[in-house]
């Protein structure tokens, strides 16, 4: 965990648990198992290959917690938010912080690509296909699919990695009945937001989602963070047009890393420089998406 994040107290609270780059709190008492609320905590840290690193991204959380709940009232997509949410969340984190209901949550990844690169591409070019879906041979890093694919992956517990598996796997994990659904809301909201990316000018290349279901009403929603720059890959329509890739997202930490780190060990601190300009694409992109 971040120096910058160790310290943080809330009364009231009590930290249930710390992810990568998320930490959730629940009432003093409550356990993540019994509790109806979370407190969901976006941390200024950011990961790269599975590795938290230093330092972290100033803003970064308050920056995405506002692009997620931004896109959640454009899309009018059901939202986790905890009624009066506002109001009991504590000051100290308001900017950061979402106060949700707590859901059953599918260990399955939704993502959506509408663009072949990252991961999916080295999958596509080792077997041609990426989670089991068969795209045509000699496809480029970048290039548009004719269609947005789904590719879920499983959700690994945590020390362990994800694993990109086929859509009959995640029949196998969570049935067939919420395998389709959220394979069809995954989509659904990936045209949508693509649409409405690409009149700022941006092109979201993919993104993943995670679904769980409430669990007093059984409804099955859309969860944790939605089309942030952490779960989501946006490029500048204009440069791409151009051939250059221009992102909106962490590729400037990918990029640096692999380019510094043989990925044993521990990582290298990030230089000011990378600090710096991930923060700046990261205010960019809301800037862009929420301008009048």
């Amino acid at each position: 965990m971040s120096s910058a994040e160790a310290g943080l107290e809330l009364p009231g609270w009590s930290l249930a648990y710390s992810g990568k780059v998320r930490d959730l709190y629940v009432a003093e008492g409550q356990s993540l198992e019994s509790a109806p609320e979370m407190l969901m905590v976006a941390s200024d840290r950011v990961s790269a290959f599975d590795q938290v690193l230093e330092p972290a991204i100033p803003g970064k959380g308050a920056l995405l917690t506002s692009l997620s709940l931004w896109w959640t009232e454009r899309l009018g997509l059901p939202s986790q938010l905890a009624p009066d949410a506002d109001a009991r969340t504590p000051a100290s984190v308001a900017d950061r912080a979402m106060l949700v209901r707590t859901l059953d949550m599918l260990p399955i990844e939704c993502v959506v690509r509408g663009r072949v690169t990252g991961s999916g591409l080295k999958e596509y070019q080792q077997v041609g296909s990426i989670s089991g879906v068969e795209l045509p041979a000699g496809l480029a890093d970048g290039v548009e699919l004719p269609e947005p694919i789904y590719t879920p992956a499983w959700k690994a517990p945590q020390g362990e990695h994800d694993e990109n598996v086929s859509f009959e796997r995640t029949v196998e994990l969570v049935g067939r009945e919420d395998a389709e659904a959220i394979r069809e809301l995954s989509l659904s909201v990936y045209r949508r937001a693509a649409v409405i990316a690409a009149e700022a000018g941006l092109v979201l290349a993919d993104t993943k989602f995670e679904f769980g279901r409430d669990r007093v009403t059984g409804e099955l929603l859309l969860a944790d963070e939605v089309l942030t720059s952490d779960s989501s890959r946006y490029w500048d329509a204009a440069a791409l047009a151009q051939g250059r890739v221009e992102s909106f997202d962490k590729q400037i930490v990918r990029d640096w890393l692999a380019d510094n780190w043989a990925g044993e060990g521990e990582a290298p601190a990030l230089p000011p420089a990378i600090v710096e300009r991930t923060a700046a694409r990261y205010g960019e992109l809301l800037e862009r998406l929420t301008a009048d």
